[in-house]
């Protein structure tokens, strides 16, 4: 995909080999990228946070460098494999950081290890409402694999990367977000990679939109700092979702950047590093105790949920 400044390693879990990025020192952030994606659209980002965080990067399984065997591809099993890949590199607690498809990672990961969660930034996030772009419900559908099979060939391929990135620079904001996505069409170049891309869509989206919510899940981000993150010009998860999220969760912190689009930390990496660290130093870490889970949990509480477990729009998200 990106040229890649950073030195990329590597760790067997599982029989599986997982492909990460580690830079700097210093409190840990974990950063996991959306579908189709991996540790590269954080590069824009990552040497500043470096200068005062550990900064964990990986490739998910499926995804970039890592191993995409026929394996599970829930959002469970990617929360697990973080919990791993973790265990392995000797950190023990982690502020999580989820993008798009991670944001729904980072979500999960944060509720089955709370203990191991300092605090939850979710960027333009999947699991706040069910829609999403008509493209990433097609892979869903029949003949997906073989389509996208002729769709890079490699002349096919290399035209249809040139239309992208020349609609990419024309300054329209419905294509703002389209030179990511030709890197992800070059990525599906590799059969075994369109078969895992598959299984992670599947599990989390049908014909409908999004099947995976938080919304029965928020009030347990009361015992944990939680920030969300958008871009107004976001095409492919729309930008109502943050308010979704402020309804949701009412002492999240919700930045919208204006002139942004699916990627606000590569389109304004400095003001999205300074969002992170403003925001890590103005929260206290999450202490996880058996007795204040179980407290929320028994007391727990769903609000009134529209359609898909979506919280009507309460409050309208800030403006960074």
């Amino acid at each position: 995909m990106n040229h890649d400044p950073h030195e990329v390693q590597y760790v067997t879990i599982h029989g599986h080999r997982r492909a990460y990025v580690k830079a700097g020192s210093g409190p840990a952030l974990l950063l996991l990228h959306g579908l189709g994606c991996d540790h590269t659209t954080w590069e824009p980002v990552i040497d500043t946070l470096a200068r005062r965080y550990t900064v964990i990067a990986p490739d998910m399984l499926g995804h970039g460098l890592s191993d995409k065997p026929r394996a599970d591809y829930s959002v469970g099993g990617y929360a697990n494999g973080m919990r791993d890949l973790l265990t392995v590199l000797g950190i023990d607690k982690v502020t999580v950081l989820g993008h798009s498809f991670g944001g729904g990672v980072a979500m999960q990961f944060a509720y089955q290890f709370p203990e191991r969660t300092e605090r939850m930034m979710l960027v333009a996030s999947g699991g706040l409402g069910p829609e999403v772009t008509p493209a990433i419900r097609a892979i869903t559908t029949p003949g997906f694999h073989q389509a996208m099979g002729l769709a890079t060939l490699p002349g096919v391929r290399h035209v249809g990367m040139a239309g992208l990135r020349v609609l990419a620079s024309s300054g329209l904001k419905a294509t703002h977000d389209l030179d990511e996505v030709a890197d992800i069409y070059d990525s599906f170049k590799d059969p075994e990679t369109r078969a895992a891309i598959r299984h992670v869509v599947k599990a989390v989206v049908d014909w409908r939109g999004q099947i995976v919510t938080m919304a029965d899940r928020a009030y347990l981000t009361e015992a944990m700092p939680m920030a969300v993150v958008w871009g107004r010009n976001d095409r492919v998860i729309p930008v109502r979702h943050a308010s979704n999220a402020a309804a949701l969760a009412p002492k999240a912190r919700v930045e919208v950047i204006p002139n942004a689009g699916h990627f606000p930390h590569k389109d304004h990496p400095e003001r999205f590093a300074k969002i992170v660290h403003d925001w890590v130093q103005s929260t206290e870490p999450a202490i996880h105790t058996r007795a204040k889970w179980r407290a929320l949990l028994k007391g727990g509480r769903v609000g009134p949920v529209g359609p898909m477990g979506v919280v009507p729009v309460a409050r309208t998200a800030t403006t960074a």
